[in-house]
C-alpha cells in the first residue's frame, strides 16, 4: 500500500472524473435547497470536494481514511477560505457515523465500488432527507462481448461489475428513482487521473527495481492503464444520480 500511496498521492484526482462531469451531475439535483448538506464519500484528495463547493452555497462534509489525502484537501480548504463550509474527516465509508436524515446529498466520485454499488446504496439510504439525492460514479460494462482477457481481468479486479441495466435494476430495488445517468468521457479517465500516474511510473520502476513486490504494483497500474487504452469502449465509469424515492 506504500508504493500504491506513492503513486497516486500527488496527483490531481482519486480517480476518473472532471469538473464538467461533476457539474453535469450536480446540475440534474434541480430541487435542492439553497444550502443543501452534501456528504463527499471516499474524497480522495478533494478535487470534486472543491468543486462541489463552487456549485453550490451549502456545507459539504469529505470523507476518507487517507489522511495524507485529508491534510492536503484541508490545506487547500484553508487557501480558499472554505473552512466555514467545507469539513474534513477521516472516516471509514463501512462506519459512517451519522444522525438519520443529515444530508441532502451524498457524493462519491470513484468510490462506492470500495464497499459495492447495492451496499452502499443501502446502508447509505438512511442518512438521507425526504427526497435526498445520492450520485456515484461506478465502473460499469458499457458494451455486452468483452474480449475473454478484459472479462478475465474484471473477474479478478471488481467480479461485481455489471452493466447499466443491472445497476439500474439495483437502484431501484435499493428504493431510488433514477434521476439521470450518463457514462464518463475517455478524457475523464485521462487528464486528471490516468497521465499524470503515467508519467510516474518511469522513475518508480527504476527505484523498484530490485524490490520485487513494490514492482508488482507500479506494474499493475500499468496494466489497468493498458486495459483502458486497449478497451475504453467495452467498459467505464458511469454517473448514476438518484433521489430516494
Amino acid at each position: 500500500m506504500d508504493v500504491f500511496f506513492e503513486i497516486h498521492d500527488d496527483i490531481p484526482r482519486g480517480g476518473p472524473g472532471s469538473i464538467e462531469s461533476t457539474r453535469r451531475a450536480f446540475l440534474t439535483m434541480t430541487d435542492l435547497p439553497k444550502q443543501p448538506i452534501i456528504l463527499d464519500v471516499g474524497c480522495g484528495p478533494g478535487m470534486q470536494t472543491l468543486d462541489l463547493a463552487s456549485l453550490t452555497k451549502g456545507k459539504i462534509m469529505a470523507v476518507d481514511t487517507h489522511q495524507p489525502f485529508l491534510d492536503r484537501l484541508n490545506g487547500t480548504v484553508d487557501q480558499q477560505n472554505l473552512s466555514e463550509r467545507v469539513t474534513v474527516l477521516n472516516n471509514d465509508m463501512f462506519s459512517l457515523n451519522f444522525d438519520p436524515e443529515t444530508f441532502d446529498v451524498i457524493w462519491a466520485e470513484g468510490s462506492i465500488y470500495i464497499m459495492g454499488f447495492e451496499e452502499a446504496l443501502r446502508a447509505w439510504k438512511p442518512m438521507l432527507r425526504k427526497s435526498g439525492y445520492l450520485a456515484a460514479t461506478h465502473i460499469t460494462w458499457l458494451r455486452p462481448d468483452p474480449p475473454d482477457d478484459l472479462r478475465s481481468y474484471w473477474a479478478k479486479e471488481y467480479p461485481l461489475i455489471k452493466d447499466i441495466e443491472a445497476n439500474l435494476e439495483i437502484v431501484r430495488q435499493c428504493g431510488y428513482k433514477l434521476i439521470a445517468h450518463f457514462d464518463l468521457p475517455e478524457s475523464d479517465w485521462w487528464d486528471h487521473y490516468y497521465t499524470p500516474i503515467q508519467q510516474k511510473l518511469p522513475a518508480l520502476k527504476e527505484k523498484y527495481k530490485s524490490n520485487v513486490d513494490a514492482l508488482a504494483v507500479v506494474q499493475m497500474e500499468e496494466t489497468e492503464i493498458e486495459m483502458y487504452r486497449k478497451y475504453a469502449s467495452y467498459y467505464g465509469y458511469v454517473f448514476y444520480v438518484m433521489q430516494v424515492d
